[in-house]
């Protein structure tokens, strides 16, 4: 039976490398994500995923990052059941199905119409949890988004592909639009966008990355309200050892030069 066509380019095809990235991470026999909904969509599309070059080191540092916002978001909702969440870019990220929200809580995954069809293609419908086919630049699919409820925004792999200038627009329309929540994102330096770029993965889809966050308090004063209350560096963990020896003495290293351990971090707001 012929697979699902990804119909994806640029900014938008670099999803599947998220994509692939966690499936191959939920195969290995120490798998931290354990993202069985990843590893059956890979195998649903009908697209060449080793033109991504997507390796164990990249599988294993996607996985990082994707569980660190995952805790972030189950540690909220345990303090908040009837919490809103949205889920901004989510992509083909089966973040809902990992996290299992109990059934106070109002999911929203927000992507592209093109993104929105082809995620309700591949994954089951699920109570609860809305599919909002927008970009999350338009300002309109917010206002139908309940605003009397703490809200807990993640945002995986999205902030760099935001216009510069329409990255403050849409976290102040956020924080106006609800009472209090948190945001967690992942963020990345001027130079991290560069570097980023050039990685072979990237690279494959032409995208362009756009918006960088040298210093997160910055945006805290570009939006009122907002408030920094955490900053993760992505591999300061014990589950760095699951990459190779290269990769650990290179990270190693890496740690030890401050404008390099900046490139990319995982920042934390309330509001």
């Amino acid at each position: 039976m012929p697979g699902e066509k990804a119909h994806l380019t640029r900014e938008k095809e670099t999803l599947l490398i998220t994509l692939c990235g966690k499936a191959l991470e939920s195969r290995l026999p120490d798998s931290l994500l354990k993202d069985w909904f990843a590893a059956e969509a890979v195998g649903k599309i009908d697209y060449d995923f080793g033109r991504l070059k997507v390796d164990r080191n990249l599988g294993v540092g996607l996985a990082i990052r994707a569980k660190a916002i995952d805790d972030r978001v189950r540690a909220f909702i345990a303090r908040h059941p009837d919490a809103v969440v949205l889920h901004l870019g989510c992509g083909l990220d089966s973040r809902v199905f990992r996290v299992n929200p109990p059934a106070g809580v109002a999911w929203h995954d927000v992507d592209y119409p093109e993104v929105i069809a082809l995620r309700g293609r591949l994954y089951p419908d699920r109570e609860n949890c809305r599919l909002v086919a927008s970009s999350v630049t338009d300002p309109q699919w917010l206002e139908t988004v309940p605003a009397d409820r703490p809200a807990m925004i993640a945002a995986e792999g999205l902030t760099p592909y935001l216009p510069a200038d329409e990255g403050p627009k849409l976290f102040a329309r956020l924080v106006r639009h609800f009472d209090r929540g948190e945001i967690v994102c992942d963020a990345y330096s001027s130079l991290g966008l560069k570097i980023v770029a050039m990685t072979p993965s990237v690279r494959a889809t032409g995208a362009k990355l756009l918006w960088a966050i040298n210093d997160p308090h910055d945006l805290e004063k570009a939006v009122p309200g907002l408030k920094l209350v955490e900053e993760i560096a992505p591999y300061e963990t014990e589950h760095v050892r699951r990459m190779t020896l290269g990769a650990r003495l290179f990270i190693g290293v890496w740690n030890l030069i401050p404008p390099l351990k900046k490139i990319g971090r995982l920042l934390r707001f309330e509001f």
